[in-house]
């Protein structure tokens, strides 16, 4: 993309140009937290899951520094990549939750892990409001600083990211009526953790959907 083709992959002034930027610059700690990231996987991980967790953390961090996040400068800037910075770790938190979840539920139903399962469970439903929170508010703030009040529905960049809007407000449901009609019926009703079950992976599926639309109208102009 900086270049004029895959030739230019292995041509030295192309990486030294790109890395001159702010891009480049983002984009090489990015690979870098990604080799240590594994290497540190490698090794031992369970003694190193809080290191695990930063560099993770980390390498979301610095996507606010790239793309409409870094369109201001100064202050303002600032606040913006911290605002974006926000919401790349709360969507983590929360739809890195889900596959751990589903483990949990299953686990759930081994009597040595039973407890260690509903505890996790409870702690991921508490905080996870936090997370849901976190996302809603700090898309608005990060959609109204790139596009204002307005929002021209002719504009790729604007029906996508109204795509995403919808995907993800479909999540919240999901996760309001797991929460607070599911739960409750697991001893009650049989069904309950089944649907339970279906609908957490229905949550999956719309994450990566929302993944994808992102992936591409994030590299758009917005108007």
């Amino acid at each position: 993309m900086m270049g004029s083709g895959w030739r230019d992959v292995i041509n030295p002034q192309i990486w030294l140009a790109v890395l001159g930027t702010r891009f480049g610059s983002v984009w090489l700690w990015q690979i870098l937290l990604g080799v240590i990231t594994v290497v540190v996987l490698l090794i031992k991980p369970r003694i190193l899951q809080p290191m695990l967790l930063i560099l993770a953390a980390a390498q979301l961090i610095l996507l606010a520094g790239v793309g409409h996040a870094a369109m201001r400068e100064g202050f303002v800037g600032g606040l913006q990549r911290v605002n974006h910075a926000v919401h790349l770790l709360s969507a983590g938190w929360w739809v890195g939750g889900l596959l751990p979840l589903l483990m949990c539920m299953r686990m759930a139903h081994k009597p040595q892990w039973r407890q260690a399962a509903i505890t996790t469970m409870m702690r991921f439903s508490r905080y996870g409001h936090l997370a849901v929170a976190a996302i809603l508010l700090s898309g608005l703030i990060n959609s109204l600083m790139i596009l204002g009040w307005s929002l021209p529905l002719e504009s790729d960049y604007v029906r996508f990211l109204l795509v995403k809007v919808v995907f993800v407000a479909v999540m919240v449901i999901i996760a309001l009526y797991n929460r607070y009609f599911l739960v409750p019926r697991f001893n009650r009703a049989p069904t309950a953790t089944k649907q339970f079950i279906q609908l957490t992976w229905l949550e999956v599926i719309l994450s990566v959907l929302v993944l994808l639309a992102v992936s591409i109208f994030a590299t758009w102009e917005p108007y």
